[in-house]
């Protein structure tokens, strides 16, 4: 397994603090993890007080990226880049990739050392089909040029590209729309994204208690709607049923109770 590279980026360095909630040690959290801190479960008891629903919306979120990895492997695609990776929970992309094609190859990206410091010790050995690596994703070129990345995966032939509940980060200030337009642009023909993103559409009261609480917390939200989100599939081929309510997405079987109340859009799509 490689180790992880630092990147200089145009905002505050890269480094550990503890001090500071951050998003996905707060999603570590809603999922029944170990690996948080009182500040990242102070901002979780919030959204919980605020929302007692919101470890579905976690969870529902989780079943996406499960599904969502095994549709692709089945469609033959042996090779995963996951964008804002978080802790590799169980099942995890790999495991999933790995139950239809057990030579998947898996590149972890997260800019959070903790995250990739716990997930070195979590990931099992791999043969050298896994790579984690720590990268500012707003730099689509220098985050794709990593040596890890570079060793793992093979950019001259299809792959997923994972933006699962990544995108909503990032306010129009930081381009959303290019960044995800270079990733694409460097990916092989045949190669999927997939892609989800809150939104206020289905329940602006429930949105607006997610933005104030995330931007008191500093890591604000930014909610899109449909046509919003789905401009991030511009020039690609959308994979039925399209832009839908997350567990609308090929549901594998009876939708979990409260999916109505799930705020966010989830979909798949093929580069031609």
């Amino acid at each position: 397994m490689t180790q992880n590279s630092s990147l200089d980026t145009a905002g505050p360095p890269l480094g550990w603090n503890t001090e500071i909630p951050h998003s996905a040690r707060v999603y570590d959290y809603m999922l029944g993890g170990k690996d948080n801190y009182p500040p990242d479960r102070e901002v979780g008891d919030e959204l919980l007080a605020a929302m007692p629903f919101i470890r579905g919306v976690v969870r529902a979120n989780r079943a996406f990226l499960q599904r969502a990895v095994r549709f692709a492997a089945e469609v033959g695609i042996s090779q995963f880049l996951d964008l804002g990776a978080g802790l590799p929970t169980s099942p995890s992309t790999h495991e999933v990739a790995r139950a239809v094609d057990p030579d998947a190859r898996v590149a972890y990206v997260d800019s959070d050392p903790i995250l990739l410091s716990h997930a070195r010790t979590l990931l099992p050995a791999s043969g050298g089909r896994i790579a984690l690596a720590q990268a500012d994703v707003r730099e689509p070129d220098r985050t794709l040029d990593l040596p890890e990345l570079q060793e793992l995966l093979d950019f001259d032939r299809p792959m997923a590209l994972m933006l699962i509940g990544l995108m909503h980060l990032f306010g129009d200030e930081h381009n959303p729309y290019g960044m995800v337009a270079r990733y694409v642009e460097r990916l092989a023909s045949g190669s999927y994204v997939l892609f989800s993103q809150f939104t206020a559409d289905f329940s602006p009261e429930t949105a607006g208690e997610l933005e104030r609480i995330s931007a008191d917390a500093g890591e604000p939200v930014a909610m899109r709607t449909a046509e919003q989100v789905a401009r991030f599939a511009d020039g690609l081929d959308l994979v039925d049923p399209g832009v839908v309510q997350m567990p609308y997405w090929r549901p594998d079987g009876a939708l979990p109770a409260d999916s109505e109340k799930v705020f966010l859009y989830a979909w798949v799509a093929r580069k031609p």
